[in-house]
């Protein structure tokens, strides 16, 4: 059996309707990465937190001691939980990512989080090029409408369109439900 950890993505108040990045979904998106992070927890398995947060004050988002940038308080991590700030979208670039999974022994990742067409795309793929296992929790992420060249995507297909990618060639993409069963 391989030995699994949790990587939690910039669940974050930025992404909440209050916030100044609101998600479609967001709220049902945390409950369930609360339900896995407890399920992870009393399974003694690793957590890491990844928190965005731009290297300066000027981004619209995600202003390094703002309100926007805390974790949400329902999927706030422990004590002796690591925490990765990140100023990219992907998890693992200029952090320590790796190298806190490699200390953990971690070979498969399991992904919950936002936004599903960015931070966790960028998390999945470079995860798996690292060679992790990846599941993703599809109804543990979530996303906002995207628009294109006049062209409207809607958060649903946006979110959609992201895991049948993951599915398609680079891990396992299951509900919540499923994998707490």
């Amino acid at each position: 059996m391989k030995t699994s950890g949790l990587i939690v993505v910039d669940l974050q108040n930025e992404y909440l309707p209050t916030g100044k990045l609101p998600l479609t979904g967001i709220e049902a998106a945390v409950a369930n990465a609360a339900r896995v992070i407890a399920y992870t927890r009393h399974k003694g398995m690793p957590v890491f937190h990844i928190r965005h947060e731009f290297a300066h004050d000027e981004a619209p988002v995600f202003i390094p001691g703002s309100d926007g940038v805390k974790i949400q308080a329902s999927v706030a991590p422990v004590a002796g939980e690591p925490v990765i700030v990140k100023n990219h979208i992907n998890a693992f670039r200029k952090t320590d990512l790796k190298q806190q999974l490699d200390a953990h022994e971690v070979e498969e990742v399991v992904v919950v989080g936002a936004m599903s067409h960015m931070c966790i795309d960028a998390v999945v793929r470079a995860a798996a090029d690292m060679g992790y296992a990846v599941t993703v929790l599809h109804d543990a992420c979530a996303t906002l409408d995207l628009e294109f060249n006049g062209v409207t995507v809607p958060a649903a297909q946006a979110h959609a369109a992201a895991m049948a990618a993951f599915a398609f060639a680079y891990g396992s993409v299951i509900s919540t439900d499923k994998y707490l069963s």
